[in-house]
């Protein structure tokens, strides 16, 4: 059983690492935002650069790869963002990250690392809605890459074995959360598709040439 659990854990640091790689080579090669949340992007910075900081603290060194690539990786994504959007992305970027990645600080604050480490894990939801509003709230979701969402999916079930196996309540209900949030994108792209949507790009072309 713990050598399963262990390989469980592996299995989801990798792809945590890897997540957010398909949205990245997607919005670097398409320059479409379209359904991107830039307060998920936000706060992704900044929980990833909590569970750097924790690995460090805690000692928790195989966080600290895995952390480190997720990180560089939506920093990316950030860039790229405000490159497509202009100033107006950064004020979602920064609630996110100031904001809704600033949930662990008290924890940290009141209880050290131990507690920042479980506010760290039950933050995987808070991450993860600023997505699932952004998918609800248009048609046009062009911009989001669904390999990430998979990912996302996969490992929050991984996370949900491992932190039942070990009875770890945060880890379980994290990946519990993630798993929920993560599918609701699924859904949400499997009924609205991406369809190249009739989308406000289409209508302006319309109303141009109309």
């Amino acid at each position: 059983m713990q050598i399963f659990l262990t390989s469980v854990a592996v299995i989801a640091n990798v792809l945590g690492a890897s997540m957010a790689l398909p949205q990245a080579r997607h919005l670097a090669r398409t320059r479409c935002v379209d359904g991107i949340s830039a307060s998920w992007v936000g706060v992704s910075v900044a929980l990833n650069a909590w569970w750097f900081a924790y690995g460090i603290a805690a000692g928790v060194w195989a966080l600290i790869p895995v952390s480190g690539i997720s990180l560089a990786l939506y920093v990316t994504i950030a860039v790229l963002l405000v490159k497509a959007l202009g100033r107006r992305s950064l004020i979602g970027i920064g609630v996110g990250a100031f904001g809704l990645g600033m949930v662990p600080l008290p924890a940290l604050l009141l209880g050290g690392w131990t507690a920042a480490g479980v506010a760290i894990g039950l933050s995987y939801g808070i991450q993860l809605f600023p997505a699932v509003v952004a998918a609800f709230r248009t048609r046009a979701l062009t911009g989001i890459a669904p390999a990430t969402w998979i990912l996302a999916f996969v490992e929050a079930l991984l996370w949900l074995v491992y932190g039942t196996g070990i009875a770890d309540m945060a880890l379980a209900v994290s990946g519990a959360v993630g798993a929920v949030l993560a599918g609701a994108i699924l859904v949400r792209l499997a009924v609205t598709g991406h369809r190249p949507m009739r989308s406000l790009a289409w209508r302006r072309r319309l109303a141009v040439t109309g």
